[in-house]
């Protein structure tokens, strides 16, 4: 009895195998012929003592057997837990391998563009050093030789009238304005020969001009119109700052020979020729032919064509049976950085507004020109006029007086 109870302390203290339990719930059962001894080796029990031990065995048994489902149900959930861990286990390496698999790619990624970068950083060098010698060439020319040095600069055949009297002045751009000049409805422009007849007119600001063409008016009334007097403000500008920066795409091809073909046909022949990469070209993005210089633009769609063909200077090109020495020279792109403008008054030109639609056009300019070169009425020898009817608009354009 004391062994028994004994094992029940110890079992109930913490769990234990399956295996143990069976063990020792198979060491307490009471076998035939051995309890009497075992219990009490000087005699035998009474019934009830025996009858006690019985139910004490049983109630043993119970609770072993609680404790074996308590340990099997606990064994489940555990091989259940595992189960689900492994599950996240191949989950979580699945995601790591691809988080490696990204890291490698952004790796190679970045290690590209190190290869680019340092790629660019070469062709940078290089042209440096290019661009270095061909400084060190251009300070050993002496001075004078430098200046007849042939010119990048795109030729044209100019005629040269006048004389150079200062050489501070060969680096200085001369510009002639062009000023257009709106003017309304029922207005027009004088312009008188001598300043001083213009300033007459406009001191007297309203003048009554007769009208000479009675046959075309309907109303005798109106034999006399009131017109106002004013004085002509325009901008001309005052400082101009163009930034140059060549093409990298473009060139420009001069020397053109004179055929008897349509610049469209030209175009094509030019086209042609330079979208060959055996003749140093590549593919012609766009073509313009330059009216005013008998010159072509020509824009190739990748980079680096443009610089080689200008380093050769003069091309030979196959044109309607021929070969013509073309030159290829880089195209300049010029934008205005600063543009200054200071108000002018026009010292010879008055304005005349508010001239009413009595007459046509023509005997209302010849009535105004006949009125304004009186000397009797302040007038003088009037050099232009520009006339615009009421509900018409117009431009009058001034250029640079030379007189």
């Amino acid at each position: 009895m004391d062994s028994e109870e004994d094992s029940f302390v110890r079992l109930h203290d913490g769990p234990e195998s399956p295996e143990q339990l069976h063990r020792e719930i198979e060491q307490s059962k009471v076998r035939p012929g051995e309890g009497i001894d075992r219990m009490d080796p000087d005699g035998p029990e009474s019934p009830e003592q025996l009858r006690r031990e019985i139910e004490q065995s049983k109630e043993l048994y119970s609770l072993l057997e609680q404790d074996c489902v308590k340990l099997q149900t606990a064994k489940e959930a555990t091989e259940q837990r595992t189960q689900e861990l492994r599950k996240e286990g191949k989950v979580l390496h699945k995601i790591l391998e691809h988080q490696m698999s990204l890291n490698r790619g952004e790796e190679r990624a970045h290690q590209m563009e190190l290869f680019a970068a340092q790629e660019e950083n070469t062709r940078l060098m290089k042209e440096k050093q290019v661009l270095k010698n061909k400084l060190e060439e251009l300070k050993r020319v002496p001075q004078g030789d430098l200046a007849m040095m042939q010119s990048d600069l795109p030729e044209k055949k100019m005629v040269f009238k006048g004389l150079a009297a200062n050489k501070e002045d060969m680096n200085k751009l001369m510009l002639t304005p062009r000023i257009c000049y709106p003017l309304p409805g029922g207005s027009a422009l004088i312009t008188f020969e001598k300043a001083e007849v213009a300033q007459r007119i406009i001191e007297v600001k309203e003048h009554t001009v007769e009208l000479s063409c009675w046959e075309e008016v309907e109303d005798l009334d109106q034999c006399r119109i009131r017109v106002q007097a004013a004085p002509v403000e325009i901008l001309l500008p005052s400082a101009l700052e163009i930034s140059l920066t060549q093409s990298s795409r473009s060139i420009l091809v001069s020397d053109l020979p004179s055929l008897d073909i349509t610049e469209e046909a030209l175009l094509d022949k030019l086209e042609l020729f330079f979208s060959k990469k055996k003749n140093g070209g590549s593919e012609v993005e766009s073509r313009e032919f330059l009216g005013d210089s008998d010159q072509v633009v020509l824009t190739f769609t990748q980079d680096g064509v443009a610089e080689l063909l200008i380093e050769r200077g003069r091309i030979q090109v196959p044109i309607v049976g021929g070969k013509y020495e073309v030159k290829i020279s880089p195209c300049m792109n010029g934008d205005i950085t600063n543009l200054q403008f200071q108000p002018s008054c026009c010292p010879r030109t008055v304005l005349l507004s508010g001239i009413p639609d009595v007459l046509a056009e023509e005997s209302m300019r010849d009535t105004l020109e006949i009125h304004f070169q009186k000397a009797s009425l302040g007038g003088g020898e009037v050099d232009a006029l520009a006339y615009v009817p009421a509900g018409r608009t117009g431009v009058a354009v001034f250029v640079e007086d030379t007189g």
